[in-house]
């Protein structure tokens, strides 16, 4: 049996993807910092689920994931889902502790736990899968250190690719856009009407969409590796050009 560490697995695309995989008969570490939330899908999934409350900016818990042994000690899959976005405001207008949050969940948490894990991916020439966003492609106002972060993630997906050359580990950068889960609610403070009002209307993908896809990428035979896949609701598409006149 195989087995994946997801993080972020309280809630949207994790805990989606959680039960996917658990459903396809895989093993579950899920990790998060909602306690009860990890419960709740211990008691849903049994005893495929080993639920482990860890803060993506605590280096060293994201260490001690790598020593985890016995039956969870193998890491078929690592999915690299956590992370969050600041409030929306262009950059001169932001909070700094906010950015760092993001900063330190999006990238310095995600690089922490990748490296860590690694030996334990090699030997089992297991996978990645980053969760990016097309943020990082497309720009749009008010976005700048998300997106940049996300940019990130895309990019050290590519070159972790290299890095891994020849010891069979694939890597993938998974790239939605407009998915209606907790995102937006979590992004404006817990207000449920400003995230009501962005999907409205437009018919956007799910965590479920979502999780079927990371599961399909994961069940690729091993000679195939995705390197990148954007996904977006067929009535989202990129901006035009913003325009300041006089």
């Amino acid at each position: 049996m195989k087995t994946c560490l997801i993080t972020g697995a309280t809630a949207g695309i994790g805990a989606a993807s959680a039960r996917a995989f658990a459903a396809a008969g895989w093993r579950v570490i899920g990790t998060g910092r909602r306690v009860e939330r990890l419960q709740g899908l211990q008691e849903e999934l049994g005893s495929a689920f080993l639920p482990l409350a860890v803060d993506m900016q605590d280096l060293g818990a994201l260490e001690d994931l790598a020593r985890l042994d016995g039956e969870w000690g193998t890491v078929d899959c690592l999915i690299n889902n956590a992370g969050l976005a600041p409030p929306m405001a262009d950059l001169q207008d932001s909070e700094w502790d906010a950015l760092k949050v993001v900063l330190d969940t999006n990238v310095t948490g995600l690089v922490a736990l990748t490296r860590a894990l690694l030996p334990k991916l090699i030997a089992a020439r297991g996978s990645v899968i980053n969760l990016s966003s097309v943020a990082g492609t497309y720009p749009y106002r008010g976005g700048a250190v998300y997106g940049a972060t996300k940019a990130f993630v895309r990019q050290f997906s590519l070159m972790l690719r290299n890095d891994l050359a020849g010891t069979g580990v694939r890597v993938t950068s998974i790239e939605p856009g407009m998915a209606e889960t907790e995102f937006t609610l979590v992004r404006n403070g817990g207000d449920q009407a400003a995230s009501d009002a962005l999907y409205a209307g437009l018919d956007p993908m799910t965590a479920e969409d979502l999780a079927e896809t990371i599961l399909w990428v994961a069940s690729r035979p091993p000679h195939l590796n995705i390197n990148a896949l954007e996904l977006m609701p067929t009535r989202q598409n990129w901006a035009g050009f913003a325009m300041n006149r006089k």
